[in-house]
């Protein structure tokens, strides 16, 4: 099943800063052969149910290696039967109405 979905991992008790364990996501996200796009709350995901998730686990597993004790996360997704819709659909379509 194909999902879009909208991630947020917020490391807990690591300081202020957090880009470094972001990246770090982001590549585990990239090397699971997953459609990305970072945005300045998180990362939207495309792909097939099984590897998206399965992504997000590891992205939790490799944020604690690095020495966060506690994640919070954020995930929201969305699946549709009628159609294949892609990320780039569902922007192109809010901005297609924007032009009219």
């Amino acid at each position: 099943m194909h999902v879009i979905a909208d991630l947020c991992v917020v490391p807990l008790g690591v300081g202020v800063s957090v880009s470094q364990y972001v990246a770090a996501c982001e590549k585990v996200l990239k090397e699971a052969g997953l459609q990305i796009q970072l945005h300045a709350y998180g990362t939207n995901i495309e792909g097939e149910w099984d590897k998206v998730f399965a992504a997000i686990k590891k992205c939790h597993e490799v944020v604690h290696s690095m020495g966060a004790p506690r994640i919070s996360t954020v995930l929201k997704f969305g699946t549709r039967t009628d159609r294949h819709q892609t990320m780039k659909d569902k922007i192109g379509s809010v901005q297609e109405k924007l032009k009219g």
